[in-house]
């Protein structure tokens, strides 16, 4: 019998009352967090060029695939509502029981070149959930908006 073959990376929004939910799916843990990271931008802004950029480094902390979830989305957050900065290129270098890594390529926020989709305000606990699937990784996620 063969395997079924895992599913591409991707995200759908949900409806979900007063708030914003996505589904996330990848065929990797690794990918599910570059996935999820690049979905919460494209929900966020339009207009951010591909292409090299300044760089920042991430180290997450989290003791389950969910609470890492969390705090990667809140830290991926801070930097476009603390430092201004638009995420274009996400690579989670490394996953362990309880941290993640990532490389970002940024790139600062320009009223006059990115327009804004969705304020979001805060990634929230509610109804979370991160893990593995038959076909990869899954997360249900709800953003405060």
């Amino acid at each position: 019998m063969k395997a079924p073959a895992a599913r591409k990376a991707g995200y759908r929004l949900i409806d979900h009352t007063a708030d914003l939910g996505m589904v996330v799916f990848a065929p990797t843990e690794k990918a599910l967090y570059e996935t999820a990271g690049a979905a919460l931008f494209d929900i966020l802004a339009e207009g951010i060029p591909p292409g090299p950029g300044p760089a920042e480094t991430l180290h997450i902390r989290g003791e389950d695939p969910a609470e890492r979830m969390v705090n990667w989305l809140r830290e991926l957050l801070y930097l476009w509502a603390g430092k201004g900065l638009l995420v274009r290129d996400i690579r989670v270098t490394r996953i362990t029981e309880d941290r993640l890594s990532a490389a970002v390529r940024v790139h600062p926020y320009d009223p006059k070149r990115h327009g804004i989709k969705t304020e979001i305000k805060a990634v929230t606990y509610h109804r979370l959930r991160v893990g593995p699937t038959s076909k990869g990784w899954e997360a249900f996620i709800i953003f405060d908006v």
